[in-house]
């Protein structure tokens, strides 16, 4: 997601009668005694009315015999929210009623104890109603009415029931029937498109890779669609508003498969059926869902503006970190953010060279320190994370990719990247936490960074230095005092450019950064012309720095 996507919903609680295993201190525990394998939607889009209809299959493998009770999260209707949300009819499995329970917000339904003991349930859901979020259902930027999802964090639970956990991933298909003026798009491939009657569409895509319930996907609108190409035998295609087409095939033209390929060639291999850009007015910026990715209305100005190739850069990076490897909760989304805006900047370091990539890294510093000034103890690690809305901020982004950018410094680029292949190949498909990259990562250099990652994830810290530099006898002297947080600070280390008067190429030095600052006394054949901090890019610091 793009740091123009929006959170605003806040991670219910489910107090569960089950035995639960928390990962961190969730506040919404994992329940490893149910794994949720497939849901199956059957959706029912209208024209005159905004409630939706719904038939769900959810196909659950059950770990432990003395399971009684299958909870899922599905919003109930309400007052509260001027009727909105889901009215359950039934619950039944292999035809016959079973006994649920929907209050709270959970669907709670009753386990027979014959599918506890076979280890396997299939349970099929009737549910209708208009969504309170979750599918944005009205008119797009032209005036049209359409249908788009937007779940993040948690709110698929608005429109479908699922266990709406971001460590619960599972296939799914969505069978969406329509009026037949509109094109369903969805996540995976295309089974069948059928005209049914009273103008009325049956579409239907099915996914055989598992994500998390937010990375589903539904579009309904009417819709230009242009097949743009393959990537390893895959289409990539777009999607966007008809009155669109010539300005949005141009846009969305690239640099997707460019991205897939640099992305596949140095993390691994790409996991989904197929890549979809896709036009939206659920999101403002850009929206990972697996896949079929979203972008806002205003995504599409048939200038391949800077701003909109590098979100779609951004969005593709995702299916790598976060979709594919997902962060265990939210406390770790920086695994996701942070990963997905550093890979961006490496793919344009890739495409344009080093100058882009430290344009990108600067802009981030600066970011990272306006952030910082005005939130001095912000982590980028959450603790415990408790209120949704607070699940990202730039700081995840620009100071999570300036972490990654400092470790590859200390480590070396060739035990980076062998970590990050090795961390992308332990745990694609599945879920990780930071300490899990950390292990990664020090199994590949040999080497402990806890340090590093304390310092770095679990503080506000940052690096601000005051000092400057003086000549004298053919010495050039530099000294730095740190200000700011500076406990437990880990190894670093500080370049200094050094330029003469008779050549263009500056020496480069270094010198330890403590946490006292750094001090550092040189012999140069002449005085030097200006002195210049940092001039590769491999610090996130800040600093007042002149001849003294």
């Amino acid at each position: 997601m793009t740091a123009s996507g929006t959170t605003r919903q806040q991670l219910s609680a489910l107090t569960l009668l089950l035995l639960v295993r928390s990962v961190s201190a969730d506040p919404y525990p994992v329940n490893d005694r149910i794994d949720v394998e497939h849901y199956r939607f059957e959706l029912v889009l209208s024209d005159d009315r905004d409630a939706i209809d719904m038939q769900a299959r959810v196909d659950v493998r059950i770990l432990d015999a003395n399971v009684n009770e299958l909870a899922l999260d599905l919003v109930k209707r309400s007052s509260e929210r001027d009727g909105r949300g889901m009215e359950v009819a039934s619950v039944t499995r292999d035809g016959e009623a079973l006994l649920y329970y929907h209050d709270d917000d959970v669907l709670r339904i009753d386990v027979p104890a014959a599918d506890a003991a076979d280890g396997r349930l299939s349970v099929t859901l009737r549910y209708s109603g208009v969504p309170d979020a979750g599918l944005v259902i009205g008119p797009n930027k032209h005036g049209d009415r359409t249908y788009f999802s937007d779940n993040w964090p948690n709110k698929a639970r608005h429109w479908l029931a699922t266990v709406d956990h971001i460590a619960d991933k599972a296939t799914s298909e969505f069978l969406v029937t329509a009026p037949s003026r509109l094109q369903v798009i969805s996540n995976g491939l295309q089974v069948e498109r059928s005209n049914l009657d009273s103008g009325r569409t049956l579409t239907h895509w099915k996914q055989s890779v598992p994500v998390s319930p937010w990375l589903y996907v539904v579009g309904a609108a009417e819709f230009a669609v242009q097949r743009v190409g393959e990537f390893d035998h895959k289409p990539i295609e777009t999607w966007v508003y008809r009155q669109d087409r010539e300005a949005g095939f141009y846009d969305f033209a690239v640099p997707t498969k460019e991205a897939l390929a640099f992305y596949s060639s140095y993390v691994g291999p790409f996991e989904y059926e197929k890549l979809a850009n896709v036009q939206s007015n659920s999101v403002g910026g850009g929206m990972e869902a697996a896949s079929a990715i979203l972008y806002g209305d205003k995504s599409v100005t048939g200038q391949r503006t800077r701003r909109w190739q590098t979100v779609i850069v951004h969005e593709v990076a995702h299916h790598w970190f976060g979709n594919s490897v997902t962060e265990a909760t939210w406390d770790d989304v920086w695994l996701s953010e942070g990963f997905t805006t550093y890979f961006t900047y490496l793919y344009f370091e890739h495409a344009n060279g080093q100058a882009d990539f430290a344009r990108y890294m600067e802009d981030a510093r600066k970011q990272a320190f306006e952030f910082s000034a005005e939130n001095p103890d912000y982590r980028v690690r959450h603790a415990d994370l408790q209120d949704m809305a607070n699940v990202t901020t730039r700081q995840i982004y620009q100071k999570g990719a300036w972490i990654l950018h400092m470790l590859r410094m200390l480590v070396g680029d060739d035990v980076w990247w062998r970590g990050i292949q090795d961390y992308y190949r332990k745990y694609r498909n599945s879920t990780a936490t930071t300490e899990d990259f950390q292990r990664v990562m020090e199994t590949a250099c040999g080497c402990e960074l806890g340090d590093y990652f304390d310092y770095w994830l679990r503080t506000g810290s940052v690096v601000t230095l005051d000092g400057g530099w003086r000549y004298s006898n053919g010495k050039v002297r530099i000294d730095l005092e740190r200000r700011g947080h500076v406990d437990g600070t880990p190894e670093l280390t500080l370049e200094a450019a050094v330029y003469f008067a008779d050549s263009p190429v500056p020496d480069i030095v270094s010198m330890p950064l403590t946490a006292e600052g750094a001090s550092l006394e040189v012999d140069v054949p002449t005085e030097p012309v200006r002195i210049l901090l940092d001039p590769n890019t491999r610090l996130l610091a800040e600093w007042t720095f002149d001849e003294r």
